[in-house]
């Protein structure tokens, strides 16, 4: 175990690499126009600058987690940080839109390495009763990064253009790679050993099958060939990934894993709550834009309420857990954020400060009570040499949750808008009025099936008991 001093570095070089990989999926949301101004293309090529990043990182983690496992978390992490800021130059230098998306790829191989690599490093780093709060303490940091994206990102192209947002990774990411190459431990490597490359390349054709297809399907439609074809291609990629992982000697993914109730059920209540949180994300910047016409700095203010509560939650949460368990914490988180999603369905369409704020505090409240203890329970209940499988699964839940989330409220916002212009058309509204009251009542259905979301959400975090089992020692 490292010293005192020298596990807090450790902690700080993780949250280094943890900043620039968060960071980087917030500031690009508000350089696109910009970068949809300079390259003179639409809309559609400017979400696969978005949609290949996300894609990437979460059709990869699995394979860096056994990777982290089998070749040691230190080589992983530096790797992927490395990789991740050499791509930030080559998109900051990108001639074309096709150029800039290749290399959005690039620095998506790069950031899910940090991502799927991070949480293990810090469990074999801290002991149990300090778990927590490492956990609390880059909770915080993801809500910082989340929260001064958009700003940072805002005063860039201010001043300068959007290159400015990849340039600024530079200086971040050489303290990262030269930080993390001093202070982090070398983990012991597991001994012959072989990379399960059939499951590998299965598991990412399942996951970006799946995924594409929930992100795609409002616009392709969600009855089209091309939304269809990759569900069906990516449920039959799945039966043939868990079929060869239960039948190979070194599968990528131990399934045996998800036999633990305490892993399985704060996976899955972890993949609820983000679904849960990019629901509000997603939705709330146009219901402030397109309703309620304020103004971007207002909507950017309005937008930090929930990161900034989270940042100073986690911490707290985190290490509260390590004293009395995850259990009650991310059961009351999780009620939390169901109930801050009902606020959010009443939503009217005039501007009512407090309506708008207290729900955003508490889905922050929520959402930074529950993420800490939850990680910490993931981690703590698998043996120690699964420990990059355990947090690869955390950073698979947080980004298949992100793409779930806006693919779903959107299913149901934009299935429910048009039946509420007819209805409202004939009942005599025109004009805005018309759009503004639709708005909002498409809002409410679609907040309301958060919210249940949510409370299956509460129902997992409960039953899945409290429990830990020991680690076992790796033979």
């Amino acid at each position: 175990m490292p010293t005192v001093n020298k596990k807090w570095l450790i902690l700080c070089a993780i949250a280094i690499g943890t900043f620039l990989s968060a960071m980087s999926s917030s500031i690009i949301n508000v350089a696109l126009p910009f970068i949809g101004n300079y390259f003179a293309v639409d809309m559609v090529a400017l979400e696969w600058v978005v949609m290949s990043y996300l894609l990437i990182i979460s059709s990869l983690l699995i394979a860096y987690g056994r990777l982290g496992d089998m070749l040691g978390y230190k080589k992983i992490y530096l790797t992927g940080i490395s990789i991740f800021t050499a791509a930030s130059l080559l998109c900051a230098l990108s001639p074309t839109i096709n150029t800039l998306i290749a290399c959005r790829v690039l620095q998506g191989i790069g950031a899910g390495m940090v991502m799927a690599i991070g949480p293990a490093i810090l469990t074999a780093t801290f002991p149990p009763q300090e778990r927590g709060k490492a956990m609390g303490l880059i909770g915080m940091v993801v809500a910082s990064a989340l929260a001064t994206g958009p700003f940072l990102g805002g005063l860039l192209l201010q001043f300068f253009d959007w290159r400015m947002i990849f340039y600024l990774n530079l200086p971040l990411g050489i303290l990262g790679v030269l930080w993390g190459s001093y202070v982090l431990p070398q983990s012991t490597p597991q001994k012959k050993q072989r990379f399960d490359f059939p499951g590998a390349l299965t598991l990412f054709l399942t996951l970006f099958s799946i995924l594409m297809a929930l992100s795609h399907g409002q616009q392709w439609g969600w009855a089209s060939g091309q939304t269809l074809s990759l569900l069906v291609f990516g449920l039959l990629m799945l039966v043939f990934f868990i079929w060869w992982e239960l039948r190979h000697p070194e599968p990528l993914m131990d399934l045996s894993l998800f036999k633990i109730r305490l892993f399985s059920a704060a996976s899955v209540s972890a993949l609820i709550n983000y679904m849960a949180m990019f629901t509000y994300i997603f939705l709330i910047p146009f219901y402030l834009k397109d309703v309620l016409a304020l103004e971007a700095s207002r909507i950017g203010l309005l937008m930090v309420v929930s990161p900034l509560i989270i940042l100073l939650v986690a911490p707290i949460s985190g290490t509260l857990s390590d004293k009395i368990g995850s259990r009650m914490l991310s059961s009351l988180g999780m009620a939390l954020t169901s109930l801050s999603l009902f606020l959010l369905s009443g939503l009217g369409t005039t501007f009512q400060p407090l309506q708008l704020i207290l729900p955003l505090a508490l889905l922050g409240l929520g959402s930074g009570l529950f993420q800490a203890p939850n990680s910490s329970a993931i981690m703590g209940s698998v043996p120690k040499h699964r420990l990059g499988i355990a947090s690869s699964t955390i950073a698979s839940m947080r980004n298949m949750g992100m793409v779930m989330g806006i693919a779903i409220s959107g299913a149901v916002f934009n299935g429910r808008l048009p039946l509420y212009l007819t209805k409202f058309n004939q009942l005599g509204y025109q004009g805005q009025s018309l759009q503004s009251t639709a708005f909002v009542h498409a809002l409410h259905d679609t907040f309301l099936v958060a919210t249940l979301l949510a409370v299956l959400g509460v129902v997992t975090s409960y039953v899945r008991g409290n429990q830990q089992p020991l680690r076992q020692p790796q033979k």
